[in-house]
């Protein structure tokens, strides 16, 4: 039975539907991460390649002001916690692969960059801003999904990164 969207209660129903749609689709801590497979500086990359490892997934672009701020801590927790199994993953969203290529002149990265111009990778983690870091534990599965960055945030987001490290062992 075909529903005819100019009834008022369709029209209502089919509105709350798609309010509460994204809210109901969005990814929470327990769930698998969806996987990738990227176009890196050398070669391609799917996450099952840093199988064993924890990941830290960053989402940024080059015109993303607080990535400019994010990008030397990503190094410090890249060089912090290697040892702990910790590889810290950056997809740029430019559609613009030069702009991105730009933007690491600036800021050089210690870490894996990805490159996802179509930005399907981000709505697959329903990605709302950037910068936008999504821990995975070695089992595949989100830790913690944190957005923005902010100087304020480096105390805790690393305090999670440790707990989530330390608990591993």
């Amino acid at each position: 039975m075909e529903k005819d969207l100019r009834d008022p209660k369709t029209l209502v129903f089919a509105t709350m539907l798609a309010l509460i749609a994204p809210v109901a689709c969005a990814l929470q801590p327990g769930d698998a991460a969806p996987a990738f497979d990227l176009p890196g500086t050398q070669h391609n990359f799917k996450l099952t390649d840093f199988g064993g490892k924890f990941v830290l997934l960053d989402f940024w672009a080059s015109w993303c002001v607080p990535c400019r701020q994010s990008f030397p801590w990503l190094n410090q927790m890249q060089g912090r916690y290697a040892d702990k199994n910790l590889k810290v993953v950056a997809v740029n969203l430019d559609e613009k692969r030069e702009a991105a290529v730009a933007f690491l002149r600036r800021y050089p990265a210690d870490f894996t960059v990805l490159f996802d111009g179509a930005g399907n990778t981000a709505r697959g983690y329903a990605i709302k801003g950037m910068p936008s870091s999504v821990l995975i534990g070695r089992d595949g599965k989100i830790i913690f999904i944190h957005a923005g960055f902010r100087e304020a945030d480096k105390t805790n987001l690393e305090l999670k990164i440790r707990r989530a490290l330390e608990s591993a062992t």
